[in-house]
Order: structure tokens, then C-alpha cells, then sequence
């Protein structure tokens, strides 16, 4: 995650974008439940729940680290859920275990989903920018299974 966290800083350093990891929560009105995404990015200026100043309402992309314990939960009820967020354009599902991510981006009223396992760049159409594959899996070794 801190890979990913860092290309997405160095691609967005000039443009009017915050990036949040782990410890910034996110209201989302519709099921009225907060949640923690592992990495969320917001326009800037920020925009907060009503009467808070801790919680934000509005990201463009959000990413979760998949774990064996919350995959399903990541791309089922968790997905759900952020998907009732107007501004909400890309959601990331990054795999510990693998080189494998998954990606979904609205286009209209619409989720459409690429998996990318040895393709070069994820194209963040929402943002307009690239994030090299190899530069999220830099130097992470996974286990022989």
C-alpha cells in the first residue's frame, strides 16, 4: 500500500488532489456508516460530513488492500456501499498474495472492470493519470504457496 501511496502523491503533486491512507474517515450518507478506506483521494477543497471536521464525504477513487479475510466483503458489501457516493469514480482492489489488481470506473450509470496482472500502467481515468504496476509491487516478495 505505501508503493501505491507514493506513485499516486508524485503523480498528483501539481494538481488540486488530497490522498488519505488508513486513518481518515469516510462518511457515506446513504447507509449512513463510516468507514476507513486503505486509500481514498478527494478534490481539493475538501468537503466534511455536516458539523464535523474529522470526516469526509466526497472521494473520486478509493482502493482497498484485499486480505483473504475481507476480499469478499471488499467486492461485495464495502463496494456497494461506496457506490451510493455521487463524486465516487474508481475503486482499486489490490491483492497481497499476487500480482493482481482489479479495477472498476463509472462511465455514466455504469461499472465497468479491468483485471491487470502483467500489463504495464492502470490508467486512473478519473484522475488522468498512469500508476506503473511494477512501481505498486516494488520490492514486495510474496510467499511460495
Amino acid at each position: 500500500m505505501g508503493n501505491l501511496l507514493v506513485a499516486l502523491h508524485t503523480a498528483l503533486r501539481d494538481q488540486l488532489y488530497a490522498v488519505f491512507v488508513t486513518d481518515q474517515r469516510l462518511w457515506i450518507p446513504e447507509r449512513r456508516i463510516a468507514t476507513y478506506p486503505d486509500i481514498m483521494i478527494m478534490p481539493e477543497p475538501l468537503s466534511y460530513q455536516e458539523g464535523r471536521k474529522d470526516t469526509l464525504i466526497n472521494p473520486i477513487l478509493i482502493t482497498e488492500v484485499l486480505s483473504s479475510s475481507t476480499a469478499n466483503y471488499d467486492r461485495e458489501d464495502k463496494f456497494a456501499a461506496y457506490r451510493t457516493i455521487a463524486t465516487f469514480q474508481e475503486y482499486l482492489l489490490i491483492s497481497q498474495e499476487r500480482c493482481y489488481i482489479e479495477q472498476f470506473q463509472k462511465e455514466g450509470d455504469r461499472w465497468f472492470f479491468t483485471a491487470y496482472e502483467t500489463e504495464a500502467f492502470i490508467h486512473l481515468k478519473s484522475l488522468g493519470i498512469e500508476v506503473a504496476i511494477a512501481d505498486i509491487y516494488n520490492k514486495i516478495i510474496f510467499e511460495n504457496r
